[in-house]
């Protein structure tokens, strides 16, 4: 819920009562841990963390470039995982079985996986050199709660 009140005509679409004007873009919605479904544990992450965490300007942007390069990772994941798809329905659909385009899949899901959960790691140690001490703790606490999922 919004902490301040004012006039229904300067109130923002969503109607919580905040003026644009007054507050940071990631702080003007309400966040809670069932709203975000998706990738990366929430919906908007670059928002929800800035929030949560009370992230200074500079430190949003450092996090916005960590989260863009994560999600072109996890974008890649997605194609990676349609090919091995393909490879398995071709494998299947064939007169015999096509193991060598099986293993193919396997392989392909194996590697992009891995290049994937790297990119987590090194998105968490850039985050983790980006954040004061007590934004750290923050961090981790919603990471141990799950309301942030990497």
């Amino acid at each position: 819920m919004c902490h301040t009140t004012v006039a229904p005509s300067e109130r923002q679409a969503c109607g919580c009562g905040h003026r644009s004007d007054r507050v940071r873009p990631w702080e003007h919605h309400h966040y809670t841990p069932d709203s975000f479904p998706g990738g990366f544990g929430v919906r908007r992450p670059l928002r929800f963390l800035a929030w949560k965490l009370e992230l200074d300007d500079a430190q949003v942007t450092a996090l916005a470039s960590v989260l863009n390069e994560l999600k072109t990772e996890r974008a890649q994941q997605a194609v990676d995982d349609r090919r091995a798809l393909t490879l398995l329905a071709d494998a299947a659909e064939a007169e015999t079985f096509d193991a060598a385009k099986a293993d193919e899949a396997t392989r392909l899901r194996t590697e992009s996986a891995g290049r994937t959960q790297r990119q987590v790691a090194e998105a968490l140690r850039r985050i983790h050199a980006l954040l004061r001490p007590e934004q750290r703790t923050q961090l981790a606490y919603l990471l141990r709660t799950g309301t942030l999922a990497m």
